[in-house]
């Protein structure tokens, strides 16, 4: 079966989900520290991607979700892949990936993985908890770890997986208003899939990633 491949900046904006931007005195580190550690009802949003990957024979991935305390703000730290990968080339992603057999939970996972491509050791790092698994369109389930990262740290790209390492503002990504709706006919009359887009500077988050902040989204909220 062929690779179906698609430029997904140039799919069409259909829409804006819309919702109010998240109170700052929500998006400090003692504030979602604080979310984390409460049991409050909330509902995850499905992606067009989970509802369209059988569950049978998923293979088990983790990202890390590093939140870095900056003075100015809390900021996501996010990679740009290389272009030669065979997978996923040049997309935005968290750092993170396959789940090996000698790890001991998701949270060994997303830390081993972060260590291995982006070079940051786990001292900075203090996990404060997880958020639903996504499924993805290759097959992967995969749990978002959501860590606070305290400065100052060094960084270390593995030049054969990350192009280039950047942040964001939380506060942007907590705002429905920077989360377009786009979509792509699919081939043989097989519809839509409609996916969450976020554009920020020169990056553009897509697919996966903007599933998983969206749901950050969700959860902050609640």
């Amino acid at each position: 079966m062929t690779k179906f491949v698609f430029d997904p900046t140039a799919m069409p904006v259909e829409g804006l989900a819309g919702e109010a931007p998240l109170a700052p005195a929500l998006l400090s580190a003692e504030a979602v520290r604080a979310r984390f550690a409460r049991m409050l009802p909330w509902e995850p949003e499905a992606s067009d991607e989970a509802l369209a990957t059988p569950a049978l024979r998923l293979r088990r991935a983790a990202v890390l979700v590093p939140l870095v305390e900056r003075p100015e703000g809390l900021t996501v730290l996010l990679t740009k892949r290389t272009d030669h990968l065979s997978s996923h080339a040049g997309q935005v992603s968290f750092p993170g990936g396959r789940a090996e057999e000698l790890d001991s939970s998701p949270i060994e996972t997303a830390l081993r993985e972060t260590e291995e491509e982006i070079g940051l050791h786990r001292r900075h790092v203090e996990i404060i908890g997880v958020l639903p698994e996504h499924v993805t369109i290759s097959a992967y389930r995969v749990t978002p770890v959501v860590a606070i990262v305290t400065p100052p740290f060094e960084l270390n790209a593995d030049p054969g997986e990350v192009a280039e390492i950047f942040e964001v503002p939380l506060s942007f990504l907590m705002s429905g208003a920077n989360h377009e709706r786009r979509s792509v006919a699919l081939p043989e009359g097989m519809g839509k899939r409609r996916f969450y887009a976020m554009s920020y500077q020169d990056y553009f988050i897509w697919g996966a990633t903007a599933a998983m902040l969206r749901n950050l989204y969700h959860f902050l909220r609640a």
